[in-house]
């Protein structure tokens, strides 16, 4: 029997209600990044691009690591994003991430 946390996962699903928040997903499915790059690659502010980080980090869906004086951003490696086929899994559903858009950054 599946078990589905109904509150968890409405959690995870309103936190990537966000369109930003998506494409940051995508972005950070590539490989890690600080705020700068990943601002400059959505041509957002900055500061939209921390709070977003901030929020996601926060869900547990990102993490950050200090290198120097930077901070990078990956993916939590327990939602199996990897491989040809690139999902986020939630444990309640999965998102396929569209490997046909527009690559974040080249």
């Amino acid at each position: 029997m599946l078990d589905i946390k109904p509150v968890h996962c409405s959690r995870m699903l309103a936190i990537l209600s966000d369109p930003q928040r998506l494409r940051i997903i995508e972005c950070l499915s590539e490989k890690s990044r600080n705020v700068g790059e990943l601002a400059s690659c959505l041509g957002k502010h900055m500061v939209k691009v921390s709070h977003h980080l901030s929020i996601l980090r926060k869900a547990g869906l990102v993490k950050s690591n200090r290198m120097g004086r930077f901070i990078y951003y990956e993916l939590q490696s327990e939602f199996g994003v990897a491989g040809p086929t690139s999902h986020l899994d939630l444990g309640c559903c999965r998102l396929e991430l569209s490997k046909t858009l527009k690559k974040c950054c080249s």
